[in-house]
C-alpha cells in the first residue's frame, strides 16, 4: 500500500512538473512565390495595375507619381520613337512597378494594347528607354469529333471550341454545304491549332489542319494545300484533291432560311395572284450585308416598282446573277467585284412583304434555278502537286476518322 502511494506521488509530481513548462513550437512562414511577368519579378517591386480611363495620358499618369511636369515632358520626348503615347486607348490595361521603399519611386510603365503585345518604359536609369516586347505563345494541337446540337458555333463551344471558329469553317464549306440545310445530330471532326499566352491564357484557334462534315449522308473533307510554295496561296480540297471552291457560293446571304424556292406558278403575296417565281427568297433581318456569289462585274444598278433596289452582275459570258429587294446599294455599275463582296443590305423595298433578298440566277439569258445546277468548280490541283497533297493529307485523314470512330461507336 506504501509502495503504491509512493508510485501515485512520483507520477503527479511528473504530471505537475510537465504542465508548468510550455512547450514552444518554432513556426517556419513559408517564402512568397516567386511571380515573374513582362520579364520582370515583381516580388522586388512595389505592383500596381489599373486601366486607362477617361480622361487619361500617359504624362498624366506619370505625373501622378510624383515625378514633375518638366520630368514627364523629358520621358516622353525621348521615349516617342518607341512609344507613341497618343495610342494609349481607354479600357486597356496598364501596369506600375515601383520602388518598395518609402519613396515609391516609379521604375517601369507597362502598357497592354492587347492580350499578346506590350509595351515597357524603363524609368530606372537616368535615361527613360521604351521597347516593345510579346508574351510568348504556345500552340497546342487537338482533334475533336462531335454532333450537331444546336448551331455550329454552339456545338463548338460546348466541346471548349472558340466558337468564332464556326466561321471560318462555314467559309471553307460555302461552295460545297448549304449551312441552312444541317440537321441536328450530323456528324463532324476537325483538326485544329489553338494559341496559348504564357502557356496558359487561351487565345483562341490559330488555324484549321482538316475537317470532315456528314452533309446529306456523304462526308465532305476538307485539306488546306499549298499548290505552289512560292506563293501565299491556300485552297482547301478533298480526299481525293478535289477542290471544294466552286466558282459559285451557295448563297448570297450566311446562316439564313430559305422562304421562297424557284417556281413555275407560285401565289404572288403582294400582288394576290398565282405566277412565276424565278428567284429564291433568303430571309434575313434588313441591314445584312448580301454577297455576290461569284466574281464578275456589276451590269447594272437601280430600281423598278417590282423589284426595288437591285444588282445585277455578269460573271462571265455564261453567268448572271441579281439581288433584288435591297435597303442600300453599295456598288456602282462598271465596278470590279470578288466573290464574297458585300454589294448591297436586304431590306423590303418593290414588292416584298418583309425584308429579305431574292436571288435570280441566268445561263446563257435563261433564269435557270441556282440550287439544282452543278455549277462548275474553280481551278482545279495540278496534276504534278497531286502525290505531295495525297502524302500530307493520309496521316491527317487517318486520325480524323480514329477520332471519330471512338466518338461515334455504338
Amino acid at each position: 500500500m506504501k509502495r503504491l502511494s509512493l508510485i501515485l506521488i512520483v507520477f503527479i509530481s511528473l504530471v505537475s512538473c510537465n504542465n508548468s513548462e510550455k512547450v514552444k513550437v518554432a513556426v517556419v512562414k513559408k517564402p512568397d512565390p516567386i511571380v515573374i511577368e513582362f520579364g520582370f519579378k515583381l516580388n522586388d517591386y512595389d505592383v500596381v495595375h489599373d486601366t486607362i480611363v477617361s480622361g487619361d495620358t500617359f504624362g498624366s499618369i506619370l505625373e501622378k507619381q510624383n515625378i514633375g511636369d518638366k520630368k514627364v515632358h523629358e520621358i516622353v520626348e525621348k521615349v516617342k520613337d518607341s512609344f507613341d503615347v497618343r495610342k494609349i486607348r481607354i479600357g486597356k490595361p496598364y501596369t506600375m512597378l515601383r520602388s518598395k521603399d518609402a519613396s515609391k519611386k516609379l521604375q517601369l510603365f507597362i502598357y497592354q494594347p492587347d492580350q499578346i503585345n506590350y509595351y515597357v518604359v524603363d524609368l530606372r536609369d537616368s535615361v527613360a528607354v521604351a521597347y516593345k516586347k510579346a508574351k510568348p505563345i504556345t500552340l497546342k494541337r487537338r482533334t475533336i469529333a462531335d454532333a450537331l446540337n444546336g448551331s455550329l458555333s454552339e456545338t463548338l463551344q460546348n466541346e471548349k471550341v472558340d466558337p468564332a471558329l464556326a466561321s471560318e469553317i462555314a467559309k471553307i464549306y460555302a461552295w460545297s454545304i448549304d449551312f441552312f440545310k444541317l440537321q441536328k445530330g450530323d456528324k463532324f471532326a476537325i483538326t485544329f491549332t489553338e494559341r496559348y499566352i504564357n502557356d496558359t491564357i487561351y487565345d483562341g484557334v490559330d488555324n484549321l489542319e482538316a475537317a470532315f462534315f456528314e452533309y446529306k449522308g456523304k462526308m465532305i473533307y476538307a485539306f488546306p494545300f499549298q499548290q505552289d510554295t512560292t506563293k501565299n496561296k491556300v485552297d482547301y480540297y478533298d480526299e481525293e484533291g478535289k477542290v471544294l471552291k466552286n466558282m459559285f457560293l451557295k448563297a448570297p446571304l450566311k446562316f439564313i432560311n430559305i422562304t421562297s424556292k424557284f417556281s413555275k406558278n407560285r401565289f404572288h403575296p403582294v400582288q394576290q395572284i398565282w405566277k412565276a417565281h424565278k428567284g429564291t427568297d433568303y430571309a434575313a433581318p434588313t441591314g445584312t450585308p448580301i454577297m455576290t456569289t461569284a466574281s464578275g462585274t456589276i451590269e447594272n444598278t437601280g430600281y423598278t416598282a417590282g423589284n426595288g433596289n437591285f444588282v445585277k452582275v455578269r460573271h462571265n459570258g455564261t453567268y448572271e446573277t441579281q439581288y433584288l429587294h435591297m435597303s442600300k446599294i453599295l456598288v456602282r455599275r462598271g465596278q470590279r467585284v470578288n466573290q464574297g463582296d458585300f454589294i448591297g443590305r436586304v431590306g423590303s423595298t418593290g414588292l416584298a412583304t418583309g425584308p429579305h433578298v431574292c436571288y435570280r440566277f441566268w445561263v446563257n439569258g435563261t433564269q435557270v434555278d441556282p440550287l439544282r445546277l452543278k455549277l462548275p468548280n474553280s481551278e482545279p490541283m495540278n496534276a504534278k502537286y497531286k502525290s505531295r497533297f495525297m502524302q500530307e493529307m493520309t496521316p491527317l485523314k487517318r486520325e480524323l476518322d480514329s477520332v471519330a470512330a471512338l466518338k461515334f461507336k455504338k
